[in-house]
C-alpha cells in the first residue's frame, strides 16, 4: 500500500471510531560517568522510545514514536520522562503528530516531567496537526525540584494546512502547569470548542492564524534571557516573551507554520547555546 492509499484507510477509520488504544512510556535518566544514562524504561504499544546516537551533542536523545501513524478520537497516550540528580537529557519525537477527525470521541494526551536538583530536560516534540473536528484534550505537568531546569516547548497547527484545509470545529483543550518544589508557579490553558473557525479568525484571538506555538524555560539565568529571546524571536507574525522570576515564557502565532517552526527552533538553539550546548536541534527536525 504506497503512503497516500495509508493516510486515506488511516483517516476512514478515524472517522468511523473504528478503533482506539493507550500508549505509554516512561523513561528515567540518571546521571553517569559522562552523559546521562537510562535508568529505567516502561513502553506500551503503540508508544515506543528510541534512542539513537548523538555523537555530536553532549545529551542523549530519547525519541518518541507513535507507530499508530496518528491519534484518533478515544487514543490515549501517556508519557512521564524523569530526570534524576545532575541528570540531563533531550526528548523529541520522530515526526510531526496528527489528530484526527473524530464523531465524538476524545483523544487525549497526558505528559509529566520531573526534575531532580542539577537536572537538566529538553522536551522538544515537532508539531502536532489537529485536523478539522478533531478532539484532543493534552496535558503537561511539568515538576521541577531545587536547582533543576529544563527547556520545554510544543506547536500546535489547526488544519493540514499544506493541503488548504482550516479547523472549523472540534476541540482543542492544551493545559500546562508548572511546580518548584510542590509549590504551583505557572499554569495556563488553551480551550477552543465549536466554532473554532470564528475564533482563529478574530483579531482579538488568533487574528488568522494557524499555528500557535509555545516555549518555556525554567533556570536561575531565566531573566537574563529574556533580551536575547525578544530579539531572535521575531520570524513568526506574532510574538511575546515575559519572565516571571525564573520562568521565562516565549509564544507565536503565525498564519504561515513553517515561519512559526523556524522561529520556535531559533530562539531554542540560542537558549541552548547560551547554557554551553551545541546551538542545534535533533536531525529529526530537518527530516
Amino acid at each position: 500500500m504506497d503512503g497516500a492509499s495509508a493516510s486515506a484507510l488511516t483517516e476512514a477509520i478515524a472517522s468511523a471510531g473504528g478503533r482506539s488504544f493507550a500508549g505509554a512510556a516512561q523513561v528515567v535518566f540518571q546521571r553517569g560517568s559522562g552523559r546521562a544514562e537510562i535508568a529505567d524504561l516502561y513502553q506500551q504499544s503503540p508508544l515506543r522510545v528510541l534512542f539513537p546516537s548523538t555523537p555530536d551533542d553532549p545529551l542523549p536523545l530519547a525519541v518518541l514514536v507513535n507507530s499508530a501513524g496518528g491519534l484518533v478520537g478515544g487514543d490515549s497516550m501517556s508519557t512521564s520522562v524523569v530526570a534524576r540528580d545532575g541528570a540531563a537529557a533531550l526528548v523529541t519525537m520522530q515526526a510531526a503528530e496528527k489528530v484526527y477527525r473524530s464523531t465524538g470521541a476524545v483523544t487525549s494526551v497526558s505528559n509529566r516531567l520531573n526534575i531532580a536538583p542539577d537536572g537538566w530536560l529538553e522536551w522538544l516534540p515537532q508539531e502536532t496537526i489537529v485536523f478539522d473536528q478533531a478532539r484532543l484534550r493534552r496535558s503537561m505537568r511539568i515538576d521541577l525540584e531545587g536547582s533543576a531546569a529544563m527547556l520545554a516547548g510544543e506547536i500546535l497547527v489547526f488544519g493540514r494546512t499544506a493541503r488548504g484545509e482550516r479547523m472549523t470545529s472540534g476541540l482543542v483543550h492544551d493545559a500546562w502547569e508548572i511546580r518548584h518544589n510542590g509549590r504551583l508557579v505557572w499554569a495556563d490553558a488553551l480551550h477552543l470548542d465549536g466554532n473554532i473557525a470564528a475564533t482563529l479568525a478574530d483579531r482579538a484571538c488568533f487574528a488568522g492564524a494557524v499555528g500557535y506555538a509555545t516555549l518555556i524555560y525554567a533556570a536561575e539565568d531565566a531573566a537574563s534571557q529574556l533580551e536575547s529571546v525578544r530579539e531572535t524571536a521575531g520570524a513568526g507574525e506574532l510574538h511575546a516573551a515575559t519572565c516571571m522570576g525564573s520562568l521565562l515564557v516565549a509564544r507565536w502565532l503565525s498564519r504561515e507554520p513553517h515561519r512559526l517552526r523556524e522561529a520556535f527552533g531559533h530562539v531554542w538553539c540560542v537558549l541552548r547555546k547560551n547554557r554551553g550546548l551545541p546551538a542545534r536541534l535533533p536531525r529529526l527536525w530537518y527530516v
